[in-house]
């Protein structure tokens, strides 16, 4: 019988290997991968085309329920779907209220079945305020459990001091699922910004060093420490600097922990020099870093260091970015729709094999998303058909998120995904999402 799609003539990207396939797919799921003589009641053409694993973007913030102005699920998820993604996984904040309850997940799973062009999953939060409402959102299927160590600039999801954090980690090690933690120090972060604002000092420069790397390690230091006394797996999140990503490398290493770490594509494409033209559209933290600083986290990248890149799509709207002074600007980096063509256009190239396992094979692992990942039967049908050759200049009307700030517009990167399937539907062609929204809630699996 033939099958219902064969994507013909491609070369296959997959954690391990560049190889030249075809791909089978029956029912939204790969059945078989190689030189195949099928017959299919519909066919693609992937010759000349590299077929990578859908992305899976497992730190977005598209703000739905109560903060839709700012971002959306409908338009979040199609930008990632035009950039290559299938799969996300929202924060729980800056959604309105935030993932807090096990009814505010419901009022966010809502949304997403009704309107993501991409599979998703969510985060819970972790706050001094919900530590008994942990067990009910781990019934009913969180990833894991997002935490702030420093104020998280939203009223409703407060930070964790100490206290908090070890106990919600000690139950987290109980419910079987992984704690990510935004890893800035409170104190010294709130110390240099007092500085700042005694010199009356609002430049960007005054802005990145209020948050220096030392404030990263020292929470990194604590979060590993209280990992390591509760058993709880830990993920930290948007890893800005190098001397931090080998702090948790090392520390995993040596005392065999389960902890993983992410970086984001703003850091390795853009450093604190690019702030004063870019101005709040580049603003994030951890901060952007200096230049000596990003050629040593692209080190840290391609040596294994990091498991993960995320995009922490965090976007604003207009006018909260309009300011000039650089504290009171809201800060977060709206880039969803460029992850994989920004790793791709690092000069030199890094592998591929390499970059599928940082944006899909390895958050499908860690997240326990078992049936995404992967090309390989048995696995669904994700993928994105990208074409190596072409460079591209990224201009505003291509993007699809909102407010469309990506600090990136102007720039000509490499390598444009032409074609993204979600279970073997075709969900985003030619820089246009297509068809309508098939995103399914996907909770984690033994």
């Amino acid at each position: 019988m033939p099958v219902d799609l064969l994507i013909r003539g491609g070369t296959l990207v997959t954690q391990e290997a560049v190889t030249e396939a075809d791909i089978a797919i029956e029912d939204g799921t790969i059945v078989a991968v190689g030189d195949l003589h099928d017959t299919a009641r519909d066919e693609i053409n992937a010759t000349g085309l590299h077929i990578f694993a859908g992305l899976i973007d497992s730190h977005v913030h598209f703000n739905e329920p109560g903060r839709t102005h700012w971002e959306g699920i409908a338009t979040g998820s199609a930008a990632l779907a035009v950039g290559g993604g299938t799969t996300f996984i929202d924060m729980p904040l800056n959604s309105s209220p935030p993932v807090l309850t096990s009814e505010a997940f419901d009022a966010k799973a809502d949304v997403g079945q009704a309107k993501s062009r991409c599979d998703f999953a969510l985060w819970g939060g972790l706050t001094p305020t919900n530590l008994d409402h942990l067990a009910t959102l781990a019934d009913r299927g969180v990833v894991g459990f997002k935490a702030f160590m420093c104020g998280s600039g939203i009223d409703d999801f407060l930070a964790v001091n100490d206290e908090s954090l070890y106990t919600g980690m000690t139950t987290a090690a109980q419910l079987g699922l992984p704690v990510a933690v935004h890893a800035e120090s409170q104190t010294i972060t709130a110390a240099h910004t007092k500085l700042a604002q005694g010199r009356n000092d609002h430049s960007w420069q005054a802005w990145t060093v209020s948050r220096p790397v030392i404030a990263e390690v020292e929470a990194i230091q604590r979060a590993l420490a209280f990992a390591e006394d509760t058993g709880c797996a830990l993920h930290i999140v948007h890893v800005s600097s190098a001397r931090a990503a080998q702090l948790v490398h090392q520390t995993k290493q040596q005392q065999h922990l389960d902890v993983t770490c992410e970086t984001c594509p703003h850091y390795l494409a853009l450093t604190a020099d690019d702030l004063p033209d870019l101005g709040a559209r580049a603003k994030c933290a951890p901060p952007l870093r200096d230049e000596a600083n990003q050629a040593d986290l692209w080190d840290e990248l391609l040596a294994g260091t990091f498991d993960v890149v995320g995009s922490d799509h965090s976007p604003a709207p207009p006018d909260m970015k309009s300011d000039d002074d650089a504290f009171a600007a809201w800060g977060g980096i709206a880039g969803v729709q460029s992850t994989l063509s920004l790793l791709l256009s690092h000069t030199p190239e890094p592998p591929l094999p390499l970059l599928t396992r940082l944006t899909a094979t390895n958050p499908a692992q860690r997240f326990r998303l078992p049936r995404k990942g992967q090309l390989a039967p048995g696995h669904d049908a994700d993928l994105t058909l990208v074409d190596l050759s072409e460079n591209f200049a990224l201009t505003r009307d291509m993007l699809h998120d909102r407010h469309r700030l990506n600090p990136y517009t102007g720039r000509t990167l490499t390598g444009r995904p032409v074609r993204t399937l979600l279970r073997g539907q075709t969900t985003a062609l030619d820089g246009q999402p297509v068809g309508k929204p098939l995103g399914k809630l996907l909770t984690p699996e033994a």
